[in-house]
């Protein structure tokens, strides 16, 4: 098991969607620690368990940015395989995130409506799983 606790590993106060809109948003917390974190999971074969607990409380649209690059990127499929969310707090997180988040995001992956970006230069390259490989890039289309 690989464990990300938002907490300890990214901030007590995570922000907003985007990093313009402010700091320790669910953007950069993707691109800083989610997207890695989780192609070291699929490369070991273990759960990679995001444990949102213990920070100051959630933007949705935080979470709804940080999984919803996750499906985008890896898939609707692999994401249920390898992602554990915890949230003892805020039992609602784990409900947004099975029934609205994967599935509205899976939409976005199918008709490769590409996630926006605060500048994708500011980003270094992230992981995508393509063609049931991971590959490493900044990317500015879809797979």
């Amino acid at each position: 098991m690989i464990l990300v606790k938002v907490l300890s590993d990214f901030s007590m106060s995570p922000g907003p969607r985007y990093c313009k809109q402010g700091p320790d948003s669910g953007e950069l917390f993707y691109h800083k620690i989610l997207n890695g974190k989780f192609a070291e999971a699929i490369e070991k074969n273990q759960k990679l368990v995001l444990d949102l607990d213990g920070t100051d409380g959630y933007m949705s649209s935080f979470i709804d940015e940080a999984i919803g690059n996750l499906v985008f990127d890896f898939g609707p499929d692999i994401v249920r395989q390898y992602l554990d969310v915890v949230s003892n707090e805020e039992t609602v997180w784990k409900d947004l995130i099975k029934n609205e988040i994967i599935p509205e995001w899976t939409k976005h992956r199918e008709r490769c409506e590409q996630p926006s970006k605060t500048d994708k230069k500011d980003h270094a390259a992230w992981y995508r799983f393509v063609g049931g490989n991971l590959v490493k890039d900044v990317w500015v289309h879809c797979a």
